[in-house]
């Protein structure tokens, strides 16, 4: 029994150690069958390398310009006094704001909405810029515009767009194409949002975000204002409908806080953003990442080239 269990362990350890000399035998033959093709691989990765940087130095600079906004929440200190009416307030269709909303999360999606886009079209000349812009002249302070979408000459789009696309970009096709450029975050612990444009132009990417802060501001402005009038008008109503004079009291409250409203709205510009960092035309890029392009192309190349080599080795035999 003691001879068995020693015979077992000898053959044991030299199984082992022939898996071992088989593990160096593979090892030290793949080395070789890589040595002997370092020259396909070193012209594979040096092919990769100077696509790569021909790329790098062929994709355009792109800038992005930020803004620091805090939440305006001025007026929910003066409507506190109201909100034991907030049940009156609901039978008569009048709302009031809840100082626990959170304001910012309508202004992010007011912000990325294609409502707002459309009249962020309508009022400035961002639709050549968006879709047709391939980069930035930064001796001429020029914008660089492709030729086969737009013709400068004849101010109208040349572009072969495929169906359902038109000719000229719709706005659909071009809000898709905003988003991407639009980037929102928020601060969870102090509330603060960021909101960032890149573009090819650091001077648009900077007029581009002072416009949307003014039309989301002007936009939900409206909108409180245009709700609060109807609610005074229909209050006006009720109070000349009823003859109980404590129902008519605390509709007059309702009005004054209605009123309240449309006068802190008119007379706050930034009525649901306030600036804390404004915009500025950045003066280095933000991409594109032109070392990381070649280190990543020359990689895939140095892997590909032993790839090829490996399977081409293996066919052979």
């Amino acid at each position: 029994l003691e001879w068995c269990i020693n015979r077992k362990l000898v053959m044991n350890e030299i199984n082992e150690n022939q898996d071992h000399l088989h593990d160096e035998i593979d090892l030290k033959k793949l080395f070789n069958t890589l040595w002997s093709s370092k020259l396909t691989i070193i012209l594979t990765t040096l092919i990769s390398l100077m696509i790569s940087l021909g790329t790098a130095l062929y994709l355009p600079n792109v800038y992005k310009s930020e803004a620091l906004l805090s939440v305006n929440n001025e007026g929910n200190d003066s409507l506190s006094s109201l909100r034991g009416l907030s049940g009156l307030a609901g039978i008569a269709g009048v709302s009031l704001p809840d100082a626990e909303t959170d304001k910012s999360n309508k202004g992010i999606e007011v912000l990325k909405s294609r409502k707002l886009f459309k009249e962020f079209v309508n009022t400035n000349n961002v639709l050549v810029p968006l879709m047709a812009a391939n980069g930035w002249d930064e001796k001429s302070n020029s914008l660089k515009i492709d030729s086969n979408l737009y013709d400068i000459e004849q101010a109208k789009w040349v572009r072969n767009a495929k169906p359902p696309r038109g000719v000229i970009p719709s706005l659909q096709e071009a809000h898709e194409e905003f988003l991407k450029l639009l980037s929102i975050s928020k601060n969870r612990e102090t509330g603060l949002i960021t909101i960032g444009i890149k573009h090819f132009s650091p001077n648009i990417a900077k007029i581009w975000i002072e416009e949307l802060i003014y039309l989301v501001n002007k936009t939900i402005k409206d909108e409180d204002v245009a709700k609060a009038e109807r609610s005074i008008t229909y209050l006006k109503e009720q109070i000349n409908n009823t003859q109980l004079d404590e129902l008519q009291a605390q509709f007059f409250e309702l009005i004054q806080a209605q009123t309240e409203t449309v006068m802190l709205a008119k007379a706050t510009p930034e009525y649901l953003f306030s600036i804390i960092d404004p915009p500025v035309a950045p003066e280095l890029k933000s991409e594109p990442n032109r070392l990381i392009i070649v280190f990543i192309g020359s990689f895939i190349g140095f892997i590909l080239a032993i790839f090829f080599v490996l399977m081409r080795d293996f066919i052979k035999r």
